[in-house]
């Protein structure tokens, strides 16, 4: 569960229509360029009322023997786990094992503020406790096996970063926790409770706690772009646990999420608090927006893998992305999925660049201003190319795809240039802001 930086500028909700015209021919051109300039390897499925509409897979799930990703390529899902940890939390509310209300200490005493920590605070981060995976010292144990107590004692030590309930803030300590009281309760390992009341009864036939990587079972690895695809290292699943163990592939992701919502794995009444937004977060849920439409899902990343998953219930739509190796960003194929079904527009990339001369390059340093948005963007040139670096964030590099217009793929920015009005145009997720040079 390696943190993974992503610039992301804007959070765009716009208006639209809802159209039941879905077009395949959009996404199979995308696949199709991400897979012909090796910009991302990986598989999707978006279902519709429990019928699959598409599903695609492309890229390699194991570089070394050309072995391809086919639709029944299984994948580490990181932290969508989340969900099926929280719905196992849920159910055994329902059984009346435990309660929301239940605090930490009479499982785990040596947690700081054990005595103020409830159930639901590990479920929505609103816990304070200190978040392991972002210590320097993650990467230093994180390929080697550790025992529920060595577990305890690192997350122990880590104390709290802030009082009980006071905010929120994402942890994957609260999942690690929520594992081990689950065993706890249920008196059995953690994939055992997961197997018993979520995959048999709903029939995932693709989905299971993790162990180390295995080819020969439609297992992929997962790879980092370094002018060539290179294979990361594996996180051994007893740290991540419920937080990010499963392994799964996007067509069980949506069967699951489709059963969730559905009713058929806890009632109503648990999706519902599932689904109740506390500063961004519900119970082992994000909430989605995709223009005037609303769905509920997870994102994940463990390693050199990226996933999603989003249900959207009004339209009983589920989508899921799953991936081994990416550069072009999962967030834009997502985005192409739900234009694709929403009949919105949407730019299939090119990713074909082109040098401009340094003396226009030179038209466009500066830095600019909006009135729409409180950011500025700085555009500054080193050996003849540009980066822009906005409010807060690090620069990125900016490639040209004409004379005037430059992109960052992996955050899906385009960068528009009118040198005669001193002014560029951000374009992002569908949305468009003008700013003006300072």
């Amino acid at each position: 569960m390696k943190k993974i930086l992503i610039i992301i500028l804007i959070t765009f909700i716009t208006n639209t229509c809802f159209s039941q015209t879905f077009n395949k021919q959009r996404l199979d051109s995308l696949f199709q360029v991400l897979e012909k300039k090796e910009k991302f390897m990986g598989s999707i499925a978006i279902s519709k009322n429990g019928e699959l509409l598409y599903s695609n897979a492309i890229g390699f799930c194991d570089i070394e023997n050309s072995k391809k990703a086919t639709n029944i390529t299984k994948y580490r899902i990181g932290s969508i786990s989340k969900i099926f940890t929280a719905t196992l939390i849920l159910k055994s509310i329902e059984e009346n094992k435990l309660s929301l209300n239940q605090t930490l200490d009479k499982y785990f005493p040596q947690i700081e503020n054990s005595k103020k920590i409830t159930i639901e605070n590990l479920l929505n981060h609103r816990s304070g406790i200190h978040n392991f995976t972002n210590d320097s010292t993650y990467l230093s144990y994180n390929t080697t096996f550790k025992s529920q107590k060595e577990m305890i004692e690192i997350i122990a030590k880590g104390k709290s970063d802030f009082q009980p309930n006071s905010k929120a803030d994402y942890s994957n300590s609260n999942y690690v926790l929520l594992s081990y009281i689950l065993e706890k309760i249920y008196k059995e390992d953690y994939f055992k409770v997961l197997s018993k009341i979520i995959i048999k009864p709903i029939g995932l036939k693709n989905t299971y706690f993790g162990s180390k990587t295995n080819h020969m079972n439609n297992e992929s690895y997962s790879y980092n772009f370094e002018k060539k695809w290179i294979k990361e290292t594996e996180t051994d699943m007893s740290i991540p646990m419920g937080a990010g163990a499963i392994v799964s592939n996007p067509t069980d992701l949506t069967l699951f999420i489709e059963q969730l919502f559905e009713g058929k794995v806890i009632s109503k009444k648990s999706l519902t608090l599932m689904k109740t937004m506390n500063e961004k977060f519900g119970l082992g849920m994000f909430e989605f927006n995709f223009l005037d439409k609303k769905a509920y899902g997870h994102t994940g990343g463990i390693d050199g893998y990226q996933s999603v998953v989003n249900y959207f219930p009004e339209e009983k739509l589920a989508i899921a992305i799953t991936s081994n190796g990416t550069i072009y960003p999962i967030r834009s194929i997502l985005l192409c999925a739900e234009s694709s079904y929403f009949n919105k527009p949407f730019e299939i990339p090119t990713f074909e660049n082109i040098e401009i001369n340094s003396e226009i390059l030179n038209s466009y340093i500066g830095q600019y201003a909006s009135s729409q948005i409180p950011l500025k963007i700085t555009i500054t040139k080193q050996e003849n190319k540009l980066f822009a670096q906005a409010t807060g964030q690090s620069a990125f590099p900016l490639e040209a795809n004409t004379i005037n217009i430059f992109k960052f793929e992996p955050a899906g920015i385009v960068l528009e240039f009118n040198s005669l009005k001193n002014e560029l145009t951000l374009k992002q997720g569908g949305k468009e802001f003008l700013f003006t040079k300072e």
